[in-house]
């Protein structure tokens, strides 16, 4: 692969209409792909996507369109292997990919010619738009035409593409659950300590973007702050008081700090 691919413009079907399909699509349609149909297991959410990206939609694998160039499934991990089984029949010939951080490619193996995966690193809502160019998109192929094949579509909508295995992808997808999605816990047991005061949640967004900025100059271990990183037991145990009546907060503190202080002194 030592020149870089250019990726016509291409037929595409999406096999799930979620969050992650929505914004994936939207990019798809954005940068000149025909997005020819949506499939979604509920007849409302397969409309919806439809409409907002001009196309026909199912809810029946077995009517999915057989002469699109690329087929883009993205649906629960629980029910990946399933959908594909249902799905590929004479369709063999173009490629499958799929968008999950956690999955292997190996779904699609023995079922279609080539195949890979996208997985755009990126947390997804419906009503919620995302700049495309700026969500990393690790790619993966059956063979090394495949990769360049998912490589060359990923930089149609990312301006940064990197190849990377199942087995190292699914590090990176739980680094993402860490980053992300802890964090956004986190934010939610704050909101609700505030929320039970009466204090608006909005008082914590300048103190939340600071925190975010910082990582961008330095490592997060380097950025921690706070009572945990010299472990003051007298601040400690004050918050502790006022979760009284509330285990599982007190635990998540706990941990959570104890954690905190340990990476900070490496003990």
């Amino acid at each position: 692969m030592d020149e870089i691919m250019e990726m016509d413009n291409k037929r595409i079907v999406l096999v799930g209409a979620g969050n992650l399909a929505t914004n994936f699509g939207k990019a798809l349609k954005r940068s000149g792909h025909e997005i020819a149909q949506v499939y979604s297991r509920t007849e409302e959410s397969a409309m919806t996507l439809a409409e907002l990206l001009g196309c026909e939609f199912t809810t029946d694998l077995s009517q999915l369109v057989c002469d699109a160039d690329v087929y883009v499934v993205s649906v629960k991990d629980s029910v990946l292997d399933e959908v594909v089984g249902k799905s590929v029949r004479g369709k063999e010939q173009s490629l499958w990919l799929h968008t999950a951080g956690s999955m292997p490619m190996d779904c699609f193996k023995g079922r279609v010619a080539r195949y890979g995966v996208l997985y755009p690193m990126q947390t997804f809502s419906k009503g919620r738009e995302v700049d495309f160019l700026q969500i990393p998109c690790f790619v993966e192929g059956s063979d090394s035409f495949a990769c360049e094949m998912v490589a060359a579509l990923a930089r149609t909508v990312s301006g940064r593409v990197i190849e990377m295995s199942s087995s190292d992808r699914k590090y990176l997808h739980l680094a993402a659950v860490w980053a992300c999605n802890f964090a956004n816990h986190c934010y939610d047991v704050a909101s609700m300590v505030l929320g039970e005061r009466g204090i608006p949640f909005d008082v914590m967004l300048p103190l939340i973007d600071e925190t975010a900025r910082k990582v961008h100059e330095m490592l997060p271990r380097e950025a921690q702050t706070g009572p945990a990183v010299r472990y003051d037991r007298n601040v400690m145990d004050k918050h502790l008081s006022l979760m009284d009546g509330c285990r599982e907060r007190k635990e998540l503190y706990e941990y959570i700090s104890k954690s905190i202080h340990e990476r900070a002194t490496g003990e």
